[in-house]
């Protein structure tokens, strides 16, 4: 029996108090394109995002997300995974096609910290409208329509206040997710971890927050820009519409050169992407960071990241 498996991240279902004010800052300032306008839910990706959407943006109460998104390999993996999480006892429910704009059936499930898992495979590949449309064939959009202009969805960092050990062995042993680096403060102890189902050092991260107040925390959703100088345009961007950021700097652990700012509207925080290094190693042993590391680690060079300095606490997941 073939495993099913997880291909690649998929999206963000964001909702938002100020669906308006979101809209802005994803479209106008961040710079994706609107795929679709459905029953008050917007749908958006970047310019080199092939699938229906990596984001959406649905009005409520608060700022949270509703659940992240994965596409598997094949189409029969959507009941494969359906079947061993039941196995193991998760709770799993359908999602019929049609049900979220662009995409087919589906299911949905929660891990051990209630972070809320969508997993799939048939979805639509809008090509865009003819203004919008890159003469490239192997582009969805025109690049540098507007704003900071990423190219593609890049990864998802989940917090919570529990056992992050516990998190990282569920996503591996239940969902195929590799790990790739990891900070251990001691021999029982690790608070936080990069995992990927692709080459990427990350296609999410679990990192801790003792204090929070749920466990299902989002710390970052993050889109990929092609260099530096990018990020650095991105950071004049912003300061032009007077939006506070975190950055640009460097980290030790995936050696991303990144900014943080959260959206105005949900209070969702967002990082602009670059550099890091990709894993082709089939026996890829685990890198550990230890807390004497955790300077370099979390800031190699650039100003020191902290949630207090965007004034912003991490919104559910």
């Amino acid at each position: 029996m073939t495993l099913p498996e997880i291909a690649k991240l998929g999206h963000v279902a964001l909702v938002t108090p100020d669906l308006e004010k979101s809209l802005w800052f994803f479209r106008d300032v961040i710079g994706l394109e609107v795929t679709e306008e459905k029953d008050g839910t917007y749908y958006l990706r970047a310019w080199g995002d092939f699938e229906h959407h990596s984001l959406s943006l649905t009005a409520g109460e608060k700022g949270y997300v509703d659940h992240i998104g994965w596409r598997t390999k094949r189409p029969e993996d959507v009941e494969g995974f359906a079947q061993l999480l039941e196995k193991a006892g998760t709770e799993v429910n359908w999602i019929e096609a049609g049900e979220e704009a662009g995409q087919g059936r589906a299911i949905r499930f929660k891990l051990p910290s209630q972070h809320s898992f969508e997993i799939y495979y048939d979805v639509e590949k809008p090509k865009a409208d003819e203004k919008r449309r890159s003469v490239l064939k192997n582009q969805t959009y025109k690049a540098w329509a507007r704003g900071c202009s990423p190219r593609r969805f890049d990864h998802v960092n989940i917090a919570t206040s529990m056992d992050v050990a516990e998190i990282l062995d569920y996503l591996g042993s239940q969902l195929g997710f590799k790990l790739r680096e990891y900070v251990r403060y001691d021999e029982k102890t690790t608070v936080a971890g990069w995992m990927s189902v692709t080459p990427l050092v990350h296609d999410i991260a679990v990192i801790s927050r003792p204090q929070a107040e749920t466990p299902n925390q989002l710390h970052h959703i993050s889109y990929w820009h092609d260099n530096a100088q990018d990020i650095l345009r991105a950071a004049d961007i912003l300061a032009e519409e007077g939006i506070k950021f975190i950055g640009p700097g460097k980290h030790g652990v995936s050696q991303a050169f990144y900014l943080y700012v959260c959206d105005p509207g949900s209070g969702c925080r967002v990082e602009l992407f670059s550099g890091s290094y990709l894993i082709f190693e089939p026996d890829w042993e685990p890198v550990e960071w230890t807390e004497e590391d955790h300077s370099i680690a979390n800031t190699y060079w650039g100003e020191t990241v902290s949630d207090k300095a965007l004034n912003k606490p991490t919104i559910e997941a």
